[in-house]
């Protein structure tokens, strides 16, 4: 480690209470998507950042986008810092600050904060608050060691992930709002860099019919009859899309869930209307849209020809994979040299994830793109999305300390990282 890291270490140790206290008031301070209120933590990060002396700027998202997002209230928080004349590469972190709703079973409050052996405690501090602290202290640990380093480091911290990224990542990158990123680093876990995801693709499904009195049935048309058709040609076309395997490593299938379901006026009456959603998760290997169209061939298949049955199909969600750019090799290389310093144990893997997340934003804008942050090896581990979420303070820090020394790496060695105008990596 040379002496620029040794100081930025130092200084990560001295200010490492300051950043759990950062997190701790993001995971107090409630933001669940649904139903998507996100007016009061964007608020809180505003106020951390400007008191951590960065000049955070609010961007108000239209009520219309919002209410299409799903959302009561669209925010998001940018904080963009010049070191040295700025001239190096241009750096997005992203993070995410709303939440699943906690749900029961909690054993600690899912607003405390609670610290308990060494693990913090509450919805979002593994996903992805803890990510919002690692990011900003690393960028306060450049900025305040006064090591010469030259670009720009911008946190955008959104708060719509969990309903799909549009009015977050995905307006900040279309509209310019942020300073167009060389690279970007996307929420993330300690122990693995992630460059691949599945897509995500949400259909509605309502097969209409006509309802009749269930003493004479023969005069409706029964839409859960025809439902019930159509949900066995979805589970077969299952089987069949189960034989697809990625190459990415960590995704394997293509996977198909009916979620919801909802029919039917009383006992006493023939359904004249059943509904359903499913989740249709798209390996990188494949083509969203001919999933969805092939997807959309076997339900209207299984509905085709019954007597006064129709079928009526909305897209909810389209999200394409996060695929790994030709010029993501630069920030991998830093991140892999700098975890091995500071983990002390083997290589960081490289791998994809099954779940969808706002990194593919990035790549689709052509930025080469890695998730890391501060967390646990899989969601499971930390009760990602389940009770008594938590977060180990020693992988916060540990993550705070492997960021900061990649953004060095990446700002130190501008002639190393640069890109060449086809946006390859040059090395």
């Amino acid at each position: 480690m040379n002496e620029d890291k040794i100081k930025l270490a130092a200084w990560l140790e001295l200010h490492e209470q300051d950043m759990i206290g950062f997190l701790s008031r993001l995971v107090a301070t409630p933001s669940d998507n649904p139903p998507g209120d996100c007016k009061r933590i964007a608020e809180v990060v505003l106020e951390q950042l400007a008191a951590s002396g960065f000049e955070p700027r609010l961007d108000i998202v239209p009520e219309s986008e919002t209410a299409a997002a799903g959302m009561i209230e669209g925010r998001n928080v940018i904080a963009e810092t010049i070191v040295g004349n700025g001239e190096g590469p241009a750096i997005t972190l992203n993070a995410h600050g709303d939440v699943v709703p906690p749900g029961e079973g909690w054993t600690y409050d899912p607003y405390g904060a609670v610290i308990s052996e060494g693990k913090l405690y509450g919805r979002g501090a593994a996903v992805s608050k803890s990510d919002i602290a690692a990011y900003a202290f690393a960028v306060m640990a450049l900025r305040e060691s006064g090591i010469a380093v030259d670009g720009k480091l911008t946190l955008a911290i959104t708060f719509d992930e969990e309903t799909g990224g549009e009015i977050g990542p995905q307006r900040l990158l279309r509209q310019q709002l942020i300073t167009p990123p060389d690279y970007a680093i996307v929420a993330g876990f300690t122990y693995a860099a992630v460059t691949s995801h599945n897509g995500c693709l949400h259909l509605e499904a309502t097969v209409k019919g006509r309802s009749a009195h269930a003493a004479i049935p023969h005069t409706g048309a029964d839409a859960l009859e025809a439902m019930n058709k159509l949900l066995s040609a979805l589970y077969e076309y299952r089987k069949q899309i189960s034989v697809l395997h990625s190459a990415v490593s960590g995704i394997d299938s293509p996977t198909l869930t009916v979620g919801l379901i909802q029919g039917g006026i009383n006992t006493n009456v023939v359904p004249d209307r059943c509904v359903i959603r499913l989740d249709r998760r798209i390996i990188p290997e494949e083509n969203p849209e001919a999933a969805e169209e092939a997807l959309i061939a076997v339900m209207s298949a299984a509905v085709e020809g019954i007597p006064g049955i129709e079928l009526h199909v909305r897209r909810v969600l389209l999200a394409h994979p996060f695929r790994e750019l030709s010029g993501t090799l630069p920030l991998l290389d830093a991140l892999r040299s700098n975890w091995s310093q500071v983990m002390e144990d083997g290589e960081l893997p490289v791998q994809g994830v099954p779940l969808y997340a706002d990194a593919r934003h990035f790549t689709e804008a052509g930025i080469p793109t890695v998730m890391f942050g501060a967390g646990p090896r899989t969601l499971e581990e930390a009760n990602g999305h389940r009770a008594d979420e938590h977060v180990l303070l020693s992988d916060l820090s540990k993550a705070a300390r492997i960021i900061t020394f990649t953004l060095y790496d990446m700002l130190k060695g501008q002639e190393r990282f640069s890109k060449d105008k086809m946006g390859a990596a040059v090395i």
